[in-house]
């Protein structure tokens, strides 16, 4: 259910005498847009990543087809993307050997980015990746891509061993530290990674929510407090607004620092 039938649905509310409805868990659920069952896996958030992805690829196409020596707007936003993650992120965490890893951290960052803004885009404003499935596909890609790095340089058994084993230790510490840096490595960094970023999208969606429906609630209720406090939520509904864009870029860099972070370990010699 979108925000706007949600505001409606307890305009409703308010004029038939009954109280608050909170969101809920059910504003995470879309029903398939064919309800003869023909498609039940096409819903909003599955046709919202897809139209990220497009985003993303016209952005960066079109953004590189005519480059200028002196660029237009388009293209330096689309140059200040790609060096703010060329720059910032592969190249000062990976170091040697960073650029083959670039086109993943860019790609990564934007499509992240894009589905986490759609929170806030009048029309859509659900962000994508607080469903699960959706971040848990992108660690999953991170997590291949360092795990292939790692068995590439050092072989299966000698990255895995370099993994439970690190030099420097003493050998009574092995036998508590392998299993749990194994873990770590094939199934706590994809999960957190994942998690973190579902974590902080449902949780800015449920508080906009909150504070929209809350406010609105205020304004058509027959008390005149609660229609008094009411522009004072509905302001703060706009304040976290700006707020939550900001969250939304910040946890596409930090997904993006992060897998930076793990494909320089596992090029590293040494864990």
């Amino acid at each position: 259910m979108s925000s706007t039938a949600f505001v409606s649905m307890n305009s409703s509310v308010v004029a038939a005498g009954e109280g608050f409805v909170p969101p809920g868990i059910g504003e995470f659920n879309f029903d398939p847009y064919f309800s003869d069952g023909t498609l039940p896996w096409l819903t909003k958030p599955l046709v919202a990543s897809v139209v990220a992805a497009i985003m993303v690829m016209a952005f960066f196409i079109l953004g590189s087809r005519k480059r200028a020596l002196v660029p237009g707007r388009f293209q330096f936003a689309t140059e200040s993307v790609y060096t703010f993650i060329r720059n910032g992120v592969a190249r000062d965490v990976i170091g040697h050997g960073f650029e083959k890893y670039v086109p993943y951290l860019v790609t990564a960052f934007a499509f992240i980015a894009v589905n986490n803004l759609f929170g806030i885009i009048p029309g859509i404003q659900f962000p994508t990746l607080a469903r699960f499935g959706f971040p848990l596909t992108l660690a999953i890609c991170s997590w291949l891509i360092y795990l292939a790095i790692g068995i590439r340089r050092a072989g299966f058994f000698g990255y895995f061993k370099s993994v439970m084993f690190p030099p420097g230790l003493p050998v009574f510490i092995y036998p508590l530290l392998a299993p749990i840096e194994l873990i770590q490595v094939l199934l706590i960094r994809p999960f957190s990674l994942a998690l973190r970023l579902t974590a902080n999208m449902f949780a800015g969606h449920i508080l906009l929510l909150l504070f929209t429906l809350g406010g609105t609630y205020m304004l058509f209720n027959e008390s005149i407090l609660l229609k008094v406090l009411a522009p004072f939520a509905l302001a703060s509904a706009v304040g976290l607004t700006s707020f939550e864009a900001f969250i939304e870029v910040l946890q596409a860099y930090i997904f993006t620092l992060l897998s930076a972070l793990y494909i320089a370990e596992a090029m590293s010699e040494e864990h």
